[in-house]
């Protein structure tokens, strides 16, 4: 495996005329399944040296991510479309049949393990280092805290990953065939169909215009987004957005938080992806600010129409 940067021409190089009739299955990393696409080069792991860019001082306003408006994109490519919105639980999700009473069911379960555990450990939500593992917690607390322990951070900052593939997991064992769990960008996605994630990355010129290639043989995957520029989740860092691709969703998201804070300004961003590189489990990185683009692993980047 290889650490790469990558600078915006070369998109710009590779994004000749495509057609855009594949199916985008799941947004905030986008989903897109690439049938009928015409075939055009794709990027593994290219190299040049990385633009500098300044970054603003106002952060973004957020406020089209958290309306996810980002989800007005998706078409379910065969698959049943349904949301379930619980509290701060938000999930979309893409399923083989109607599975929302069980989907809403699962979230109701995982998030009442998670508050029962919360009432008698409060430092679960407020810690931002990793916590001692607990072998009375519930799976899905005991998940979160191994995933902080690995990617040194709080557990909490593996919430969104958790509870997709929790619920996921599920929705398969009630027979849903393919499932895809999309929580605020964070995916746990078990097709058996080749698709493309595309990272939605807020103001960058790259934003929905980079896409990761993934076989249906390396499914199911977790595809796990931080941002210090968009949405709600907790980030140091000035990165537009940091996708992690895992077996394991809630590590994924945990080390998208420990990637995104190493983005710092004045740094290139090679340190963060060899942070995120050398951790067990992780399959691949990629690192977008501004016209920037790192990328370490098992990705294979393809071009979007935007």
């Amino acid at each position: 495996m290889s650490r790469a940067c990558l600078d915006f021409s070369i998109f710009r190089s590779l994004s000749g005329p495509r057609r855009t009739d594949g199916n985008i299955l799941a947004a905030g990393s986008v989903l897109r399944y690439t049938c009928h696409q015409d075939p055009s080069p794709t990027t593994h792991h290219h190299t040049s040296h990385p633009v500098t860019v300044k970054r603003k001082k106002k952060r973004p306003d957020p406020c089209s991510y958290r309306k996810r408006i980002y989800r007005s994109r998706v078409a379910p490519g065969g698959l049943v479309s349904f949301e379930v919105r619980i509290r701060e639980t938000d999930l979309h999700i893409l399923s083989g049949t109607d599975l929302r009473q069980e989907a809403t069911a699962a979230v109701f379960r995982y998030r009442g393990q998670l508050e029962g555990y919360i009432a008698h450990h409060p430092e679960f939500v407020t810690s931002l280092s990793p916590l001692p593992l607990d072998p009375t917690a519930p799976p899905i607390v005991k998940t979160m805290l191994a995933a902080g322990q690995a990617a040194e951070v709080g557990p909490m900052a593996a919430v969104a990953g958790a509870m997709a593939e929790y619920v996921g997991l599920d929705l398969l064992a009630a027979g849903a065939g393919e499932v895809v769990v999309e929580n605020g960008g964070d995916i746990y996605c078990c097709r058996n169909q080749e698709s493309v994630a595309g990272i939605f990355a807020g103001s960058s010129p790259l934003s929905n215009r980079v896409g990761l290639k993934i076989p249906a043989s390396r499914m199911p995957l977790g595809i796990c987004t931080s941002s210090g520029t968009v949405g709600h989740s907790l980030s140091l860092g000035e990165a537009d957005a940091v996708t992690v691709l895992a077996k394991d969703t809630a590590l994924a998201d945990a080390v998208a938080t420990l990637v995104g804070n190493m983005v710092q300004p004045g740094q290139g961003l090679e340190p963060a992806l060899g942070k995120g590189s050398a951790i067990a489990g992780i399959l691949g990185v990629v690192i977008i600010r501004g016209e920037e683009l790192g990328a370490w692993g098992e990705v294979e980047l393809v071009p979007l129409g935007g």
